[in-house]
């Protein structure tokens, strides 16, 4: 479940830009291209099964 929430936290676009306390600015920068790209795989696979399934 705390696996799950991670992901929900992660996937939201208002968590996307925010600022963690503690982190430095090359962490924040790793920390956002992964959200970016997570979100990009993401739409990627749901327009890929939207296609397939229109088929």
């Amino acid at each position: 479940m705390e696996f799950l929430q991670k992901i929900l936290h992660y996937a939201n676009p208002l968590n996307l830009f925010r600022k963690s306390e503690g982190e430095g600015v090359n962490l924040r920068v790793m920390h956002g291209i992964n959200k970016v790209s997570m979100t990009m795989f993401l739409l990627c696979v749901i327009y890929l099964l939207i296609r397939t399934l229109s088929r």
